[in-house]
């Protein structure tokens, strides 16, 4: 037997404008959603302190000739190092090896980072992979833990002294 056909929907099924979690959202409806966050994260000021607030863009994100703007940006604003062929790498560190050395703290570490730095400098040598020719010479161990020793007495030759502390009255020696 046949139910009379009448307009009233199914009580599993809704329609769609009325509210309910199995409506599909309409792309009016998703626009004024976006629309309140935006405007709420405003007023919550998230937006004020951006990088680029008051100022001009770089020029890598205005520029549309490059077509690698987006990876030099992404370098740039993640800091990202150590992404050069091992040839480039190494020449790099080579200038910047006095400093690394600089900021260790014990002799036995400074042979270590320059042991280090001649065995990445013997095992590009070794690879036949292409790119620049490795011309970044090895340095001498013991002369390096000497040049560290000579350039830490300089610092401490020319670093002033710091002030005396004055002397710590005990609580228990009161005048």
């Amino acid at each position: 037997m046949e139910r009379p056909s009448d307009d009233r929907p199914e009580p599993d099924r809704q329609r769609d404008d009325e509210p309910g979690p199995e409506r599909r959202r309409r792309p009016e409806d998703t626009a004024i959603w976006v629309d309140l966050q935006i405007r709420a994260a405003m007023e919550r000021g998230e937006f004020d302190d951006l990088p680029y607030t008051g100022k001009p863009l770089p020029e890598h994100l205005t520029s549309t000739d490059d077509p690698d703007w987006w990876l030099k940006g992404l370098i740039e604003r993640e800091q990202i190092t150590g992404v050069l062929p091992e040839a480039l790498q190494l020449r790099k560190d080579d200038t910047e090896l006095e400093a690394r050395l600089d900021r260790i703290a014990r002799p036995n570490d400074v042979r270590e980072a320059v042991a280090e730095f001649n065995r990445r400098i013997v095992e590009a040598r070794r690879q036949l992979n292409g790119g620049p020719p490795v011309i970044t010479p090895l340095r001498d161990v013991e002369a390096e833990v000497t040049a560290w020793f000579e350039r830490r007495r300089r610092r401490s030759a020319a670093a002033p002294a710091p002030p005396p502390e004055p002397g710590r009255r005990r609580w228990f020696r009161r005048r």
